[in-house]
């Protein structure tokens, strides 16, 4: 017993990793798991545009579950902000909301929502309903108290789920599966490669040749990047198949995106290879990634139920941008003109690590 502790004391890096992954879990579930959904971006199309619309306005957002992020002057724009992401939800009055209330008759009220996320979209399909009940529980009191009785329910709101009118958790979850199965094993299986090499002695076999330590990275990556795209198409065959989720934009976007992302996570597991002494250290170091990856993405839980700091975590991991990306081309047919922020972010996080593992290689043992 005395000799395990010693050599857990000489290990530091693993003695760091078991006190340091509880407390690191806690933090990461404790900001995670939040099934209450708030602040969903809002855009407003208001063609009443009255002082009866805006207060119809404030009561959605006094809920607490939607954040205005501005008016939009048409229908179709509304639309295409939550089509791009921008928003989550667009409330749509009418041009006659405020006076068809003052003559006793029943107003529609449209919300369309991002149903791609059925646990965010059930949270602002419910808030919806709920302030929609109020407003009329308070306009007939209103009446009642001033003598006047109404047939109908003055306002009525309808929703209008959008690219996934099932809330079918099966079309949020396969995509995702795709962007978890690409980051998980290949970060995993890269970040153990270089580490194998030198534990098995034929790390000379590299040393010895002419080659560049870029095309050594290259060369120790290639093979994955075709393990990543057979992956992507076995995912996207048996998700239809066996799940109905539909691919409503370009195809070719869908493996552009991955094949970029792929090279992000083959670059960081090759970067933690080069950090790593042996490949119980790789495993461990990879561990501190895979868990936020599912965390924080959003692949599980909606980000809009975590606080801020988490969210801005959530921004530093490849995975959370290829989420987006994936989900709005399959499920949303959205292209480039949507998408190119977390394209672009994506590069940016393939030439950083891939850059950053080529620089910390050494063509020498040890």
């Amino acid at each position: 017993m005395r000799k395990e502790f010693i050599q857990m004391r000489r290990d530091r890096h693993t003695l760091a990793m078991l006190l340091g992954i509880p407390v690191f879990q806690l933090l990461l579930f404790g900001f995670a798991i939040r099934q209450e959904v708030r602040n969903l971006p809002t855009v407003v199309y208001d063609e009443s545009a009255t002082q009866q619309s805006r207060a119809l306005v404030q009561q959605f957002t006094g809920t607490g579950n939607f954040r205005l992020r501005g008016q939009v002057g048409s229908y179709e724009a509304a639309q295409r902000s939550v089509d791009a992401g921008h928003a989550r939800a667009a409330i749509v009055i009418p041009r006659d909301y405020a006076h068809d209330l003052k003559r006793g008759r029943s107003t529609p009220i449209q919300v369309l929502v991002d149903a791609s996320d059925p646990t965010a979209a059930q949270a602002a399909i419910g808030a919806a309903q709920l302030v929609g009940q109020r407003a009329s529980l308070q306009i007939l009191r209103e009446r009642s108290a001033g003598g006047s009785l109404l047939a109908t329910t003055p306002i009525e709101v309808r929703v209008r789920p959008l690219y996934n009118p099932a809330l079918a958790s099966a079309l949020f979850i396969v995509p995702g599966i795709i962007g978890m199965i690409l980051s998980n094993i290949l970060i995993m299986m890269t970040a153990l490669s270089m580490v194998r090499e030198r534990e098995h002695g034929t790390m000379e076999q590299l040393i010895v040749t002419p080659l560049q330590r870029a095309e050594i990275m290259i060369g120790k990556i290639a093979p994955y990047v075709l393990v990543g795209v057979v992956q992507i198409t076995a995912i996207l065959g048996l998700g239809h198949l066996l799940f109905h989720v539909p691919i409503r934009g370009s195809i070719l976007l869908v493996y552009g995106a991955s094949l970029i992302f792929i090279v992000a996570s083959l670059g960081l597991g090759l970067f933690i290879s080069t950090l790593s002494q042996t490949q119980a250290q790789a495993m461990q170091s990879s561990f501190f990634f895979l868990l936020p990856n599912v965390l924080l993405s959003g692949f599980m839980f909606p980000r809009e139920a975590m606080p801020p700091l988490a969210n801005w975590l959530g921004n530093l991991l490849p995975l959370t941008h290829f989420l987006w990306v994936i989900r709005g081309v399959v499920l949303k047919g959205v292209g480039l003109a949507e998408l190119w922020p977390q394209l672009l972010a994506l590069v940016g996080f393939a030439v950083m690590f891939f850059s950053f593992a080529t620089v910390r290689f050494q063509k020498k043992l040890g």
